[in-house]
């Protein structure tokens, strides 16, 4: 795991605790690190984040992955990542 990484899961741990969401990042005994976010009002939601680096034409990019494996949204714009997290987690009538 490279510091960028690590450096990228903490903003987005920042902005997931802007939204309300309890958020932390956890670090395997591998050294893998992944961002744990629980939905404070509804914690049966949760999802871990993790973040790492993609080939994209001419360059690598970071981005943050749902668990799943899915790439979810590049990592330079944690905001952004945030709120889609948020939007996963959000409990009916929030």
């Amino acid at each position: 795991m490279g510091e960028d990484d690590f450096e990228h899961l903490e903003q987005l741990v920042s902005e997931l605790g802007d939204r309300g969401l309890l958020a932390r990042v956890v670090r395997t005994p591998t050294g893998r690190a992944f961002v744990r976010v629980i939905n404070p009002n509804a914690t049966s939601l949760a999802e871990n984040v993790t973040c790492r680096q993609v080939t994209v034409p001419d360059h690598l990019d970071w981005y943050y992955w749902w668990s799943w494996g899915e790439r979810m949204h590049r990592a330079d714009d944690p905001a952004g990542a945030a709120t889609k997290v948020a939007r996963v987690l959000a409990a009916v009538g929030e």
